[in-house]
């Protein structure tokens, strides 16, 4: 092999690694943003809980609570840049599979693709709530109820609202038996934590995903009983799926093991952050 070639297939090796390091350092900015909507939100949640409403436990809270914050525009735009990242690794994990042996499967490009278009929207309504607080992230119960009455005016429009409130249930119910069973083990460099890392892991995996998932269950529940009662009203967003945890015969205290449980949630993507394969 000559001279030529060995430096081309350098060249092309330098130029994948740092590939490889962006979309890293993109996917681990991106765990970081989520962390800090969840434990916002999380917050938020448990000030309801004790009885304060001012401000809505959904991701429009969350903006609207980091943009009070000291360097608060600043701190909107780096989440906004970091979920950018998120919605980036997510794309390239559709495009060239990801971590694992069935990485490149049929379906985990297909939820990658889910993902990134997810990824996307937030990203896009975190960047645009720093562009212009008045016209940016709105509130999650309106968008819920707005979108819900759209797809009910199209032909068939309640079976759809009903098929997509199944499939968030599914959602929750694989989100949360997911995280019981520890299934995150398999993305984690297990090898580099401590004991204690991984107890932290642990606690805050298992119980931030059971939250993660009860919230996304309950809110698949309100969307199915908007499209068997024809009534756009019934859906709820983020902020009413955890404000209707309290009206539950558990009273309020479901509502606080929640609220807790999605701040674990925060801190656990923190750790995905640090220590997830990539």
């Amino acid at each position: 092999m000559n001279t030529r070639a060995l430096a081309w297939r350098g060249r092309a090796g330098a130029r994948r690694a740092a590939d490889g390091s962006v979309m890293e350092g993109a996917a681990r900015a991106g765990l970081t943003a989520r962390g800090v909507i969840y434990l916002l939100v999380g917050v938020l949640a448990l000030r309801i809980a004790f009885g304060d409403t001012g401000r809505q436990a959904d991701r429009g809270g969350a903006l609207a609570e980091l943009a009070d914050r000291p360097f608060g525009a600043l701190l909107l735009w780096a989440l906004g840049i970091g979920l950018v990242g998120m919605a980036l690794w997510r794309l390239s994990e559709a495009v060239f599979g990801s971590v694992g042996k069935d990485g490149r499967s049929a379906r985990k490009r297909l939820l990658a693709v889910a993902r990134f278009v997810f990824y996307v929207f937030v990203a896009y309504s975190v960047l645009a709530f720093a562009a212009d607080r008045d016209n940016g992230s709105g509130s999650s119960d309106r968008q819920s109820r707005d979108a819900t009455a759209r797809v009910m005016e199209a032909p068939a429009g309640q079976w759809l609202v009903g098929a997509a409130g199944l499939v968030i249930v599914g959602a929750g119910v694989w989100i949360g038996v997911r995280a019981a069973r520890r299934t995150y083990h398999r993305q984690l460099r297990l090898g580099e934590l401590s004991p204690g890392a991984r107890r932290l892991v642990d606690v805050t995996g298992v119980g931030g995903g059971v939250a993660r998932g009860l919230v996304f269950a309950a809110a698949g529940v309100f969307a199915v009983r908007a499209a068997i009662a024809y009534e756009p009203d019934e859906a709820k967003g983020l902020d009413d799926t955890l404000r209707s945890l309290a009206d539950t015969p558990l009273g309020p205290w479901l509502l606080v093991c929640v609220a807790a449980g999605l701040v674990l949630f925060g801190v656990f993507s923190f750790a995905l952050a640090r220590w997830r394969r990539v």
